[in-house]
């Protein structure tokens, strides 16, 4: 919001993965913010992970810039700061060098088209055709999800520690906490204290973790002053609502790139990259579990393929699978039995989310005998015809007809300008027969069924049921005008020319008295696309008329 209005020329997206390093390789809190730092962000750092360095030469600086600004004007960047005149004067002062380093990964980019674009080991997109052609994922209901959830540990750690901070604790410049904080935070965290003769601060990174899980969350927030202060709910997690728990832990669910190993030299650190992702992508495939060390072996090959220093980092590294291992278990995302590494049904939620976000393809599901009938119809209006016969077909076995045909007429009665799902809905009912009949009843009550009800009633020669009525049969049509008009311009034309001018002119005479949710905007776009000028004109009449009601 204060991008839009204060900066619209900006780019939010481009904040992210800046303010991303900048927390893990400079500063733990998101509010202080060095010239020093600033420069080696943007010209050590964002060179090696930037994405898309055209739009990175052409946004990063201003979109930072953007973000310091909402910073200071919003108190929130700390008094351990440089001045905001001051970072913007080492934005100006890097930008030529900036932009020659993305120029300069652009040629590296461009010098071989015929190679892919070399992501981290996170990066899903190389599996985008094994995802695509995975069997059907059935995700499980809200409820059990939201359950598991309640469960993880480094959520309720990240709340202890939350609840330690307490409202408005001043944090360092060179380090959040002092080391007798940092000793109280791991108590209050249950973390153990390190074997370390220097500053127990750079030698808790795992806090540091649940610090940052902490503000994902949202029960972290910088304050003014340089002060981070607990936010007012946090106390009460694991939250009653099932809708709040699943909120917040997607809020946290990014969180999963906290388990990537960390090693004292950045560049094998870096060399090891979205090393969690890919293990939670390879256990999707492999249909949610594999052995620990097929997975070792796998992402071994991967990241030495990935990076000249991968064999390297993942030697130094040691066990790399294990700090990944441990965060998503404690996230709830996995579990270990024995030698086998298994997904979760919270983990593989979470990773179909993820390849979401990355805007992959995967065909995930609510479960069947958890589906409600708003959901079963919203599904089946984007599936081909038979895999959609297929899951209604699954759904009724789980219920009688009669109860069937109450909860799909209900969720078709939840939104009167959906008129895809009514016709859906009613559909499916009408083959119900006779068990349908009381179901039908109740829906005379709703405006945006009463149509199908009396229609399919009359059919079925029901003793006192209404017939359809001529404003029923327009209602009808509307229905169908709406979604031919959703499959596009030339679509909606065509359905009117199958009728022809003279029967679509005399609807036009009395259709725009039907109370329709769509009626208004079938009309305007008729007098915008109908070839026949009479037809237009006709259509533009009964819009003024429409309106004026």
């Amino acid at each position: 919001m204060w991008a839009r209005a204060n900066a619209p020329g900006s780019d939010p997206e481009l904040v992210g993965p800046a303010a991303l390093w900048h927390r893990l390789a400079f500063s733990q809190d998101l509010g202080t913010w060095k010239r020093a730092d600033l420069r080696n962000l943007l010209l050590d750092r964002m060179p090696k992970v930037v994405e898309d360095p055209d739009a990175a030469a052409d946004g990063m600086l201003p979109a930072v810039d953007a973000y310091l600004t909402f910073l200071s004007q919003t108190g929130r960047l700390n008094q351990g700061s440089d001045s905001l005149a001051d970072l913007q004067a080492e934005l100006d002062d890097v930008e030529d060098e900036f932009v020659d380093l993305m120029e300069e990964l652009l040629d590296d980019t461009e010098g071989d088209d015929e190679e892919d674009e070399a992501g981290d080991l996170g990066d899903f997109e190389p599996f985008a055709d094994e995802l695509a052609e995975l069997d059907t994922i059935r995700l499980r209901p809200d409820s059990e999800l939201a359950q598991a959830a309640r469960q993880a540990p480094l959520i309720a750690k990240a709340r202890d520690l939350a609840v330690w901070v307490g409202s408005g604790r001043k944090v360092g410049e060179e380090t959040l906490l002092t080391d007798a904080e940092v000793e109280e935070a791991l108590a209050a965290t249950g973390l153990p204290r390190p074997e370390t003769d220097g500053p127990v601060a750079e030698a808790v990174p795992q806090l540091w973790n649940i610090w940052n899980l902490a503000v994902d969350l949202e029960f972290l927030e910088p304050g003014e002053a340089g002060t981070v202060a607990v936010q007012d709910d946090t106390a009460e997690w694991p939250f009653d609502d099932d809708e709040d728990v699943l909120d917040a832990w997607m809020l946290g669910l990014h969180s999963v790139d906290y388990g990537d190993p960390e090693l004292e030299d950045d560049d094998l650190t870096m060399a090891l990259a979205g090393l969690t992702r890919g293990m939670l992508i390879r256990l999707l495939l492999a249909g949610g579990s594999r052995e620990r060390a097929d997975l070792a072996r796998d992402l071994a090959e991967a990241a030495a393929d990935l990076d000249e220093l991968g064999s390297d980092a993942w030697e130094a590294a040691g066990d790399p699978l294990a700090p990944a291992i441990d965060w998503l278990i404690g996230y709830g995302m996995i579990e270990l039995d024995g030698e086998t590494v298994r997904l979760t049904p919270l983990g593989t939620e979470g990773v179909v989310h993820l390849v979401d976000d990355a805007d992959i393809e995967v065909d995930a599901r609510p479960a069947i005998e958890s589906m409600t009938a708003h959901e079963l119809l919203a599904l089946s209006a984007e599936l081909p015809e038979e895999e959609a016969d297929a899951e209604f077909a699954a759904w009724m076995q789980l219920r009688e007809p009669g109860k069937a045909a109450e909860e799909l007429l209900e969720a078709a009665a939840e939104d009167d300008s959906d008129a895809l799902i009514r016709v859906q809905a009613a559909s499916v009912v009408g083959t119900l027969g006779e068990a349908a009949v009381p179901a039908w009843q109740a829906a005379l009550k709703q405006p945006s069924l009463r149509p199908y009800a009396a229609t399919h009633l009359s059919q079925l020669e029901v003793e006192g049921a209404p017939e359809p009525t001529p404003d029923d049969t327009h209602w009808l049509i509307l229905d169908m005008w709406t979604i031919s008009a959703g499959l596009g311009r030339s679509e909606f034309v065509s359905s009117l020319r199958d009728i022809g001018p003279e029967m679509v002119n005399n609807l036009l005479e009395v259709i725009w008295k039907i109370p329709h949710a769509h009626v208004e905007e079938l009309l305007d776009l008729i007098s915008q696309v109908h070839p026949d000028k009479q037809v237009a004109k006709a259509a533009r009449r009964a819009l003024f008329k429409a309106r004026s009601v």
